[in-house]
């Protein structure tokens, strides 16, 4: 018996690295951020400390609740389709049938094999065979909001926790270009692995995370230069 051949596809991994990656870069980039800024206002070192553990656990719980408010509101449309079309099939499972016939025969099969094929699923799970060829909703696809809140969280503390690490290691005086330096290498880090496991160029993705972080940290760093205290 020939061994059972497991093809890979790289957007097998789409839904879940975008979770994770976006997570990670939005903790880096805005943790980052905010410390310069408040580096930048000449605050003490307890001051910018303090300032970026408020801003992991701010940041953390913002993405949790985002992420649930929006795959819930996902959830519960997914749930009414799922109860509206487990209706119609006890409304009229004749013309869903039909229906099913008609979305394989779309697809490619001739019509007596696709009425077939219709047949056989509608005997086994009629509602499953709806909700993943009429409406697109499979289990692996399904909304899952409390595991998206969850992961949105902890991957944004993740990618929080390496300023917060800075912060701890790095005298005052070199601070900044510190957490520049390890965040900006972190984040193409990141964007580069993000980019090939995605099968997407290696070089665009790094240039594309490094040059709008870059961005973000100038941005906070001229906002606390501009409204800080002079240094004493």
């Amino acid at each position: 018996m020939p061994l059972r051949h497991r093809e890979f596809h790289r957007m097998d991994n789409v839904g879940w690295l975008r979770a994770a990656v976006l997570g990670a870069n939005d903790g880096i980039v805005s943790t980052a951020s905010l410390v310069l800024g408040v580096v930048a206002a000449h605050a003490t070192h307890d001051s910018i400390l303090v300032a970026g553990v408020a801003g992991l656990v701010a940041g953390a719980m913002s993405m949790a609740t985002g992420e649930y408010v929006s795959v819930r509101s996902q959830a519960d449309t997914e749930q009414a389709a799922l109860e509206r079309e487990g209706g119609e099939l006890l409304d009229d499972p004749k013309g869903e049938l039909h229906e099913l016939t008609h979305i394989y025969v779309a697809r490619g099969l001739e019509p007596a094999l696709a009425a077939q094929v219709a047949r056989a699923l509608t005997a086994h799970d009629a509602l499953g065979a709806h909700a993943r060829d009429e409406l697109g909703i499979t289990e692996s696809m399904r909304a899952r909001p409390l595991q998206a809140a969850l992961a949105s969280a902890l991957s944004f503390a993740v990618g929080a926790a390496l300023p917060l690490l800075v912060v701890l290691l790095a005298p005052l005086p070199m601070l900044a270009p510190a957490i520049v330096v390890a965040s900006l290498l972190s984040l193409a880090l990141l964007g580069g692995l993000a980019a090939r496991a995605g099968g997407a160029r290696v070089g665009r993705g790094v240039l594309r995370v490094v040059f709008w972080s870059a961005l973000s940290m100038a941005a906070a760093s001229g906002i606390g230069a501009l409204f800080g205290a002079p240094a004493a």
